[in-house]
């Protein structure tokens, strides 16, 4: 077999041009004019939040790469210049497109529906007296109006946080003229205001934007000033919070240290809206040491994040997904407990079209069974009420031995994974906050209980997190199981993390960083081996993101030998298929709807003896050597079977599929002519909800 070199930077996509075009694929649901028109808002919204992270996490480390004059470092050896110009061309379109569908499509559909953002110029007489009182009672007693003068610099801007500049003319009440202020609308403060519908001309679902507000009624901060213009903007900081491995020595510590740090760290963007005056813009841009790459005007909302309170606040099913209820596998119906249920046979979930519920129920009645005798579990991202959380409290407050991996780097839950460890430990948890240099990043649960005479394990492993919010929109697995060998694996990988020490060889499962990244490349060289002698090659592989460069050759090696390479990355993914003699039996698609996919799952054709399995990991360099991470193999053949037929569901969806071109630009498919419609996760919802 003739291989070509496989490391031209040309056979390789750009991460974080890879990650716009995920957010275009985003973008492109609020598009949809099938989607109800709340989610349409949902999914706008999403948007803004995935730009945030965006240039909080990416944008921030290429700025800092460009300024220390690093060379290219990733395989498609793109400068951080050039990148960061490229960035900024795609991102002023994706928000320009964002604000645009805002304006002239969305808010207008939702007007016609009786939901209405009323502007200023539309308020009438009634309306604007009621807003002048509400802005005395409500907003005016908060904030914190900054002249700035010699005496009074340019205040600390927080990170993404609503401010306003304001234009002055005038003297002060000290004698010195003043041609600039700053107004900070705290956190506390709703950004959508519901109109009592008492009001004339008010329906029940009016709102009001609170940058409107204060807009309408800045003068009242400034007595015997005259204002000449109000413009909210908002700055995007550098929030990638960093630990030194080689200097920490109490690691809780250092991050508290850092979120604080975080929110005040190295500007990277201003949004500003679209009609402030050129000088107060580049003001900004002075004061934030931007450029005008960096700027981003806006007509609307700077963070339409906030709209996404709107959901909560109408009852109108009419404009949303239709509402499901997660079903329940017949074998977990019935009075039997979890315990007896799971002695007799291993179980799969798939959420959220199957209920997160006896997931739950594993560690309720853990914590409640005095046959119990000890629960470990992996935490990385949680509610801040999690029922989980509260049968841990409980078991520990019980006397039982309670173990908790708590994360306490999982990106922007820092902080509230750090307050639930210090809640775990009053309880009288034991918790060890993973290790430094290495993210817990692996989902299981442990449950030890006596059973006639001897100790037996149950074991939950998981692709998502415990959190049962996310387990209604995130598409994932679990697996419930009393087997022994997988009960003996968990119980030497959470030895390793409370003492560090080596584990013996595992049985079932394959853990990350000790071994998981040589076993992907092995079973993609075994189908390499499969083809050459004859036989047939495949390999299916659902991800979060692909970007590894030593398991992308090894791929493009077997599309080289002829293996046939399915591969459905809903993010990014740095692989380039459609490359002749390279890449020409690679397809990538990425599936986004109603759900976000979020379940990992491998699958090699090993000469028909199938070889299927369930991980935290995604294929990136982060999840093989910078993370603890599991891969463990579905043996039940039903279970097996099912997951296949899943696969197989995604790999013929043609509704909400994007196909990844050879060029980095991803293609809607649609049905063909002769082809049915098929929607992966509709089908899924029918099968499995109730």
């Amino acid at each position: 077999m003739d291989i070509p070199n496989l490391t031209l930077p040309d056979y390789y996509i750009n991460r974080e041009l890879s990650a716009l075009e995920f957010t275009s694929r985003v973008l492109h649901q609020a598009i949809d004019e099938s989607v109800p028109l709340l989610e349409r808002l949902k999914f706008l919204c999403i948007v803004s939040t995935n730009l945030d992270e965006f240039f909080e996490i990416r944008v921030s480390s290429l700025q800092q790469r460009l300024e220390s004059g690093a060379s290219p470092a990733g395989p498609d050896m793109l400068s951080p210049h050039f990148v960061l110009t490229q960035i900024s061309e795609r991102t002023h379109a994706i928000v320009a497109q964002q604000y645009r569908l805002l304006n002239d499509s969305i808010l207008p559909g939702l007007e016609d529906h009786g939901l209405r953002f009323i502007r200023r110029t539309r308020w009438n007489a009634e309306q604007r007296s009621w807003l002048r009182e509400h802005f005395y009672r409500e907003i005016a007693p908060v904030l914190s109006p900054i002249s700035l003068d010699p005496a009074r610099p340019f205040p600390r801007i927080l990170n993404k946080s609503l401010n306003f500049i304001v234009g002055l003319e005038g003297i002060h009440a000290f004698g010195r003229p003043c041609t600039k202020a700053i107004v900070q609308a705290p956190r506390s403060l709703p950004r959508l205001i519901r109109l009592p519908a008492t009001l004339a001309d008010t329906g029940p679902n009016d709102f009001i934007f609170l940058s409107a507000v204060i807009h309408a009624f800045v003068e009242e901060l400034f007595r015997g000033m005259e204002i000449t213009g109000c413009f909210q903007f908002r700055v995007t900081r550098n929030s990638d919070l960093y630990v030194d491995p080689e200097e920490v020595d109490d690691l809780k510590r250092a991050l508290e240290g850092g979120l604080i740090a975080s929110r005040y760290g190295a500007a990277v963007r201003l949004e500003v809206a679209h009609d402030c005056p050129e000088d107060l813009t580049d003001y900004l841009l002075q004061v934030f040491k931007l450029s005008n790459r960096d700027l981003y005007q806006v007509n609307g909302p700077v963070n339409l994040n906030r709209l996404l309170a709107i959901s909560d606040l109408v009852q109108r099913d009419d404009l949303k997904d239709p509402p499901f209820t997660p079903g329940l596998p017949s074998a977990l119906i019935g009075s039997e407990s979890i315990f007896e249920k799971l002695s007799k046979q291993e179980l799969l979930l798939h959420h959220p079209f199957e209920s997160f519920g006896p997931v739950l129920e594993l560690i309720s009645s853990a914590a409640n069974d005095p046959d119990v005798l000890a629960i470990k579990l992996t935490l990385y991202r949680t509610s801040a009420d999690s029922p989980i959380a509260k049968s841990l409290i409980a078991a520990a407050e019980a006397g039982k031995e309670v173990t908790v991996s708590v994360e306490l780097r999982a990106r922007f839950d820092e902080a509230a994974n750090i307050q639930l460890a210090d809640r775990l430990q009053e309880a009288g948890a034991h918790v060890v906050y993973g290790v430094v240099g290495f993210k817990t990043h692996c989902k299981m649960a442990l449950v030890v209980r006596r059973e006639k005479g001897r100790l037996r394990r149950y074991v939950h492993l998981g692709t998502g997190n415990y959190h049962p919010g996310t387990a209604r929109v995130y598409t994932d697995y679990s697996l419930l199981s009393a087997d022994e060998q997988l009960g003996e694996d968990v119980h030497e990988i959470f030895l390793q993390l409370t003492s560090m020490m080596q584990t013996p060889p595992l049985k079932r499962i394959f853990e990350a960083p000790f071994g998981l990244h040589q076993k992907m490349i092995t079973y993609i060289e075994q189908e390499i081996s499969n083809v050459e002698a004859g036989g047939a090659g495949h390999i299916i592989a659902k991800l979060n993101g692909l970007g590894e460069p030593e398991i992308i050759q090894a791929l493009y090696k077997a599309s080289c030998a002829g293996v046939y390479i399915d591969l459905i990355v809903r993010g990014i993914c740095c692989l380039r298929p459609g490359i002749p003699g390279v890449s020409d039996n690679i397809r990538v698609r990425s599936v986004v709807g109603r759900f976000l996919e979020h379940s990992r799952v491998y699958y090699f054709h090993a000469n028909g003896q199938e070889k299927v399995f369930c991980a935290s990991a995604d294929w990136m360099g982060r999840n093989f050597f910078r993370r603890i991470e599991l891969a463990y193999p579905i043996e039940n053949p039903q279970l097996k079977s099912r997951l296949i037929a899943d696969l197989d569901l995604y790999l013929s969806d043609n509704l909400q599929t994007w196909e990844l071109q050879a060029d980095g630009t991803y293609y809607q498919l649609r049905p063909k002519i002769d082809s049915d419609p098929t929607s992966a996760q509709a089908q899924l919802l029918a099968l499995l909800a109730r």
